[in-house]
């Protein structure tokens, strides 16, 4: 019996064509009735921080407009790396996600001794800009930013400051303060702003980098004092806070800008429908208050548009690895 190995062949890809459709149309209407079920979105830091607090913001909104519940999950560790990798070893159905910026799922999985995590995480939509600031205690014996400096500089090493874990933007800005400037700090690592926060409050610290979303309510109490900021430009919120520049010293950009990632091989349709709902959950008019008055600066925005800012924070982070300015021991 002769076998017609051209038959079957295209009987094979017929197979394969039809499996293929099947696949797509099941993904077709996954994403039409996404989503059925709680949404799971996983926070790398401790509560308290920027990030829990813009999640916990947004979330009631975009669950709303999404018609399901959405749970904040916080995955501390490693400067944000365990919440990361626990959102990345779960189901490619959207109904787990995550916040993260450049450094975190970048600089912070290479000062752990792995590979970036950011190549694995498909982007959903920006959150926010946040100005980020140097504070310190009420009743610290800094007045200023520049006796900091000054003592900094006169005893290397002495005087403590914490950061909400190694790889983040707040210690971004530190590695970047101590080279611009010539001085060496004593750099703690916390598992977040929260816990950080508690240890300068509690005088522990002598000062504390930060995201203005976290500190401001401290600020506002008059708890915490804050020293400088990392901008470019002043904080509209603190008009009388010096940045780098106003203080003489080499201005940079030290803001953070975070967004929702999903996994890499959650369905087009569904990582569309998630951006719908962040975009609303932005937009929805007590959230956007709230943020705004944490000085945060709101960027809903598309995958794509996410994506292009990534590149562009992705380039300048790998220049100063390159450079060796950024390294885990910081």
């Amino acid at each position: 019996m002769k076998i017609d190995r051209r038959g079957l062949l295209g009987v094979g890809a017929a197979g394969l064509a039809m499996a293929g459709a099947l696949a797509s149309r099941a993904r077709g209407a996954a994403a039409q009735t996404f989503p059925s079920k709680q949404i799971r979105w996983v926070i790398p830091f401790a509560p308290g921080g920027n990030y829990d607090v813009t999640a916990r913001i947004v979330s009631d909104p975009m669950g709303r407009h999404l018609g399901q519940g959405i749970l904040i999950d916080n995955k501390p560790g490693a400067g944000g790396v365990v919440g990361l990798e626990a959102a990345l070893n779960t189901p490619a159905d959207g109904y787990t996600i995550s916040m993260a910026s450049v450094t975190v799922a970048y600089v912070a999985p290479l000062f752990a001794g792995k590979q970036p995590l950011l190549p694995q995480m498909a982007p959903v939509s920006i959150l926010t800009t946040v100005p980020t600031l140097v504070v310190t205690r009420a009743d610290s014996r800094f007045r200023d930013m520049k006796s900091a400096l000054a003592e900094a500089r006169a005893k290397p090493g002495t005087v403590t400051i914490g950061h909400a874990g190694n790889g983040t933007t707040n210690h971004v800005g530190i590695l970047r303060l101590q080279l611009n400037e010539d001085l060496k700090f004593n750099i703690i690592p916390y598992r977040g702003a929260g816990p950080g926060i508690a240890d300068l409050l509690a005088g522990n610290l002598d000062l504390f980098t930060d995201q203005l979303t976290s500190s401001m309510p401290h600020i506002q109490s008059g708890k915490l004092r804050p020293l400088a900021t990392f901008s470019l430009q002043p904080v509209p919120d603190l008009p009388n806070v010096p940045t780098m520049g106003d203080l003489g010293l080499k201005p940079f950009d030290g803001n953070t800008t975070a967004g929702v990632f999903t996994h890499p091989d959650t369905p087009k349709p569904v990582i569309a429908r998630l951006n719908e709902g962040v975009v609303a959950g932005l937009k929805d008019e007590a959230a956007n208050r709230k943020l705004r008055e944490l000085g945060a600066i709101v960027r809903p925005s598309t995958p794509e548009e996410f994506t292009a800012a990534l590149n562009a924070d992705e380039a300048n982070v790998s220049e100063l690895l390159k450079l060796g300015l950024l390294k885990p021991e910081g």
